[in-house]
Order: C-alpha cells, then sequence, then structure tokens
C-alpha cells in the first residue's frame, strides 16, 4: 500500500503511479481476442461451440444448447429464498424508479414564421448484455443493464452469460426471470461480444452491447466498437473516499475492502487531512483483512493497488481526487454537500456517513455500470440513454426559408458546394 503524505518528495511519483492504473494490457490480448472475432465472423456457431469447449470446460451438443430455457429461469426463481427474491424485487423496483426519471423526451419548437425545430428520441431496436456468469455471477449486474434497456423501451434484448461447466448460476437465472428476460444464452467472453455485434445462427446482431467483464471483454469490445455502439470501456473495479476527523476508521476501513475484495487489480484509495484517521485506517484494514473470506484477493488489492493520502486542507484533498477521477467516491465528512461542487470527475458520488458503497451496487437504484480507470472525465454510469438515440426534427415553411435562405446559400457558395447553393435559392422568392 502506498502510505505517503503530499509534502514528501517522492509524493509526486507515488501519485503518477496511481493515475496509470486505468492502463489495461490490451495490446498483449490484441491478437488473441482479435482471432475470436474473426473466428465467430466466419464460422458464428460453430466457433462459439469450439470457444464455449476451449474457455467453459463443456461443449454443446446443438445450437439450441447455447440458449437458456426460460422454465429453467422460471424454476430458479421459484426455488431462491422468499427473503431473496423480496430483496431481488426491492432492487428491480428502485433501480426501475429512478432510471424512468432519466428517460429523455422528443421535443418540438415552433417559430413565429411557421418553421418547427426539434428533436426525436427513440429507442435502438436491440441491445445485448454481457453478465459475467458462472459461480461468480452478479444478478445486481444483470438488473443494472436490464432496466435502463427496458425503461428506454428496446424492444429486443439478449443477454450473454458464461457458464462453466455447463452450470448456469441460479440466482442469475431467478433474475432474469424477474426482469421478463426471454433470450439468455451461455455465451462468455470475447467470443460473446463478437457474437452480438455480428450475430450467428442463433445470437442475433444487435445495435449496442453493454455490460462489464474481464480485459478480454474490454477488447473486444473496444475492437467491435463502431460495428455497434457500446457503453464504456471498463476495467477494475476502484473507490476513492475523502474523509476527514468525522469519519469511523472502523467503516472507512472495509469500505476500500467492499472494492478490494473485487479483484488483485482493484483500487482502493483514501485522502484525508487527518493524521490520525489515516493511521487508524490502516490498522483497521489489518483488522478486517483476517475475517474476510476473500482475504487473499483483497490483501494483494491492498498490497498492491491501494493508497492512503494526507493532505495539508480538505481542499488539497479534493484536487488530487479530482486528479483521480474514481469509479465511486465517498465523501465521509461533516457536511458532505458543502463538497459536491468542487467535486468534478467521480462515476457515482456517496455522501455522508451512512452512504456505503455498497447500499449503491444493489438497492440504492442509480447504476452501478460506471467509468473505471479514470475515464469518469469523460463517461458517465450506464443509463436509458445508452440505449436511445435522437433525431434531430427540421421543418421550414415558405416563409421561414425566405427570411434566411439567402445566408445560407452564401455560406454553401464559398465552400464551392453549387448544388448546395442551388438547391435553397429555388427555393427563394
Amino acid at each position: 500500500m502506498i502510505f505517503t503524505n503530499t509534502n514528501e518528495s517522492k509524493f509526486s511519483s507515488e501519485f503518477d503511479e496511481l493515475l496509470s492504473r486505468g492502463k489495461m494490457d490490451m495490446e498483449h490480448v490484441g491478437n488473441i481476442v482479435g482471432g475470436i472475432i474473426q473466428e465467430i465472423k466466419t464460422d458464428k456457431n460453430e466457433a462459439l461451440k469450439k470457444h464455449i469447449s476451449k474457455f467453459d470446460n463443456w461443449t454443446p451438443s446443438s445450437d439450441e444448447d447455447l440458449k437458456i430455457s426460460t422454465e429453467s429461469m422460471a424454476l430458479a426463481y421459484k426455488k431462491i429464498d422468499v427473503k431473496l427474491r423480496y430483496a431481488l424485487h426491492l432492487a428491480y423496483d428502485r433501480i426501475k424508479t429512478y432510471h424512468q426519471k432519466q428517460k429523455p423526451k422528443s421535443w418540438f419548437d415552433t417559430e413565429e414564421n411557421g418553421t418547427i425545430l426539434g428533436q426525436k428520441v427513440t429507442p435502438v431496436d436491440s441491445a445485448g448484455l454481457y453478465i459475467p456468469g458462472g459461480k461468480a455471477a452478479y444478478p445486481s449486474s444483470l438488473l443494472m443493464n436490464v432496466i435502463p434497456a427496458q425503461v428506454a423501451g428496446v424492444p429486443n434484448i439478449i443477454v450473454c452469460t458464461p457458464t462453466p461447466d455447463n452450470e448456469p448460476n441460479e440466482l442469475l437465472l431467478a433474475a432474469c426471470h424477474l426482469c421478463g428476460v426471454s433470450e439468455v444464452y451461455k455465451v462468455g467472453g470475447a467470443s460473446a461480444i463478437a457474437a452480438m455485434a455480428y450475430g450467428t445462427q442463433s445470437i442475433p446482431k444487435v445495435d449496442v452491447i453493454t455490460g462489464p467483464g474481464n480485459i478480454f471483454v474490454a477488447t473486444a469490445k473496444k475492437m467491435v466498437f463502431g460495428e455497434v455502439n457500446i457503453d464504456m470501456i471498463a476495467g477494475p473495479s476502484e473507490i476513492g473516499i475523502l474523509a476527514d476527523d468525522s469519519a469511523n476508521a472502523n467503516h472507512i476501513a472495509i469500505d476500500l475492502l467492499s472494492q478490494a475484495e473485487h479483484d488483485e487489480m482493484a483500487s482502493s484509495i483514501l485522502i484525508t487531512p487527518s493524521q490520525k484517521l489515516a493511521d487508524e485506517v490502516k490498522i483497521e484494514i489489518e483488522n478486517w483483512l483476517v475475517k474476510l473470506p476473500r482475504q487473499e484477493i483483497a490483501r494483494k488489492s491492498i498490497e498492491e493497488r491501494a493508497a492512503i493520502i494526507i493532505t495539508k486542507d480538505m481542499d488539497e484533498a479534493v484536487d488530487l481526487m479530482n486528479e483521480i477521477a474514481p469509479e465511486h467516491l465517498e465523501v465521509a465528512t461533516t457536511s458532505p454537500f458543502e463538497l459536491l461542487a468542487s467535486i468534478k470527475h467521480a462515476g457515482a458520488i456517496f455522501l455522508g456517513h451512512n452512504t456505503p458503497e455498497a447500499i449503491g451496487d444493489y438497492v440504492a437504484g442509480p447504476n452501478h455500470t460506471l467509468p473505471t480507470g479514470g475515464t469518469a472525465k469523460f463517461y458517465s454510469p450506464l443509463g436509458v440513454e445508452n440505449f436511445m438515440k435522437k433525431s434531430s426534427i427540421i421543418s421550414f415553411s415558405s416563409k421561414g426559408i425566405n427570411e434566411i435562405g439567402e445566408e445560407c446559400a452564401m455560406i454553401a457558395n464559398t465552400e464551392g458546394l453549387t448544388a448546395h447553393e442551388q438547391s435553397v435559392r429555388v427555393r427563394l422568392d
């Protein structure tokens, strides 16, 4: 772990190391992923079966074997514990309510001369959702990807998820049933991204692909972008925490570990002007680590990718966090809302001592599919607009085109586009 103070001579180099956390080594997997994509484009289902056999340890016996039946989803839903079923419904309802408020509207504006300008907003025809699967499946990721697509009004939604040993995760199947998803395919990795981007005999080509994944998935999404739209190219999970001496060190420590347990490559960063809090958090992290079932993963993440930075004041802490632009940002201070205006870059912002990042992963309502590695400077969380597109509406009256047509023709003439110029002039009085 990096444990440093901004007044130390080595701080600049240590901070640069933190800022480089988003550089996923796509180059060394690029050739592998490119080969997988080409095989899917050429051999379609046969390539899918070959890749499943190689990577997921089972071989589909037919094309029908690639798809999960709606009956098995319904059965999985019936079998889950009633309290867990309630929890999933609670999450579904809160996520849906939040995303319904995001839905953009079409609009029209009429000028006095009869000219009408506007914007028409429509959903894409189809969306492909990638959900990590197997024994480490995340039903919450399914909810976070399906619900905004449904709110947007996407008519065709398909899900791809890997099933190692041909054993679909029962909780993920239950979540599929809850969401009313009927097309779920047992395909993972770069193969799934390629199949959704180009289509196979079983999996239809989609317009947009969303969802988290490993470096192979992220690289494949980057390679097929342009053939389809994508949500973002996301890397390992991360959390940043701004805290003052009012924060509880025990709480801060376990919040940092909530990301560290995801992945050895996850980043957990605390920035505080309180030396006392920093020292206490470092001790509490170790106290918590020995209790975690995923201690080995979390420990490696903390040792190699975590940082505690002590600053001269909170203003400096905020400036540094804006440079980091974390996926998740907790603000554990006496008056967190007073800092909100100064926070420029973060995927999701959690304000106050009673708002751990984990609440946002499941039941708060906002989407947990977020930009990582500093890309919160220009990417937004997954939302309804990822599944919609806009068309400009333009309708000129005779009076309207006569009022500004001469200026339009003049600009076209200066660009040397005579047909453009004349297509306007022939309509002028």
